[in-house]
């Protein structure tokens, strides 16, 4: 809990900072590339032995490892259509490196590195590079076509153009601040919460009845924590599961 004199220290957690010592420090490995790379060996060992005993009647880890795949095949088949499928790796490695990364943030002593904005925005960028280099692919000028809907009148191209073009470019900067914003705002509010359970307990006599209130309140925002992570991931997955649609469909 970081509490500084009676001021409440609710940012620090997001801080940047090296590890693995004067190693760590020298190529400027932070708590967040570490925490990547504890994301992605999770993901891959969920995958590899929840899918390996490939059992009729499937136990815990082969019935995360499924659901998983099948939530994402279906998204792909309700939003892009049997075409989505060739984007299945790209969609399902996305969505389930957000996942753990929210997730692992809610641990004690983890860093959530989706709660930083350059991060998103990568992941944003990542998006919106494919999704521009798939249609100009599939549709070559064709796409232009796409700021000017058909049947448009002609005179209101000068507004049509410039409005579709902004909503165009805006994508990834709606996509990485959505994630970025949701996690930095959850994880202030549990550390704030926190704090006051510090803070109070240290009253006196009343102090531990005084901080039951935060306590409570705490223990509901982590619930509401768990649900917010898997939605912020799967929200990021089906957006670029919608503009996978228009790349491909072109409408």
């Amino acid at each position: 809990m970081a509490v500084e004199g009676k001021a409440i220290d609710a940012l620090s957690q997001f801080e940047l900072g090296t590890t693995f010592g004067p190693i760590g420090r020298a190529v400027g490995f932070t708590h967040s590339n570490l925490h990547m790379l504890i994301a992605g060996g999770l993901i891959v060992a969920l995958m590899i032995y929840g899918m390996r005993p490939r059992a009729m009647v499937p136990g815990r880890l082969q019935s995360v490892a499924e659901s998983a795949y099948g939530f994402i095949d279906d998204m792909l088949l309700a939003q892009v259509g049997p075409e989505g499928r060739r984007f299945f790796p790209f969609v399902f490695t996305l969505f389930m490196f957000i996942l753990f990364g929210n997730m692992l943030g809610l641990f004690p002593y983890a860093f959530t590195y989706t709660s930083h904005i350059s991060l998103t925005f990568t992941l944003a960028m990542l998006v919106f590079v494919l999704i521009t280099v798939v249609a100009i692919a599939l549709h070559g000028t064709k796409f232009f076509g796409y700021f000017f809907p058909e049947g448009a009148p002609l005179w209101l191209a000068p507004i049509i153009i410039p409005v579709e073009i902004v909503s165009y470019l805006s994508r990834p900067v709606s996509l990485s601040i959505r994630l970025f914003a949701n996690m930095v705002a959850g994880h202030v509010m549990l550390k704030v919460f926190a704090t006051f359970v510090v803070m109070l307990g240290a009253l006196g006599t009343l102090g531990p009845v005084l901080s039951i209130m935060p306590l409570a309140i705490n223990v509901a925002l982590v619930g509401f924590e768990v649900l917010v992570a898997f939605l912020q991931a799967y929200v990021f997955a089906i957006l670029t599961c919608i503009y996978l649609h228009d790349a491909v469909h072109l409408h």
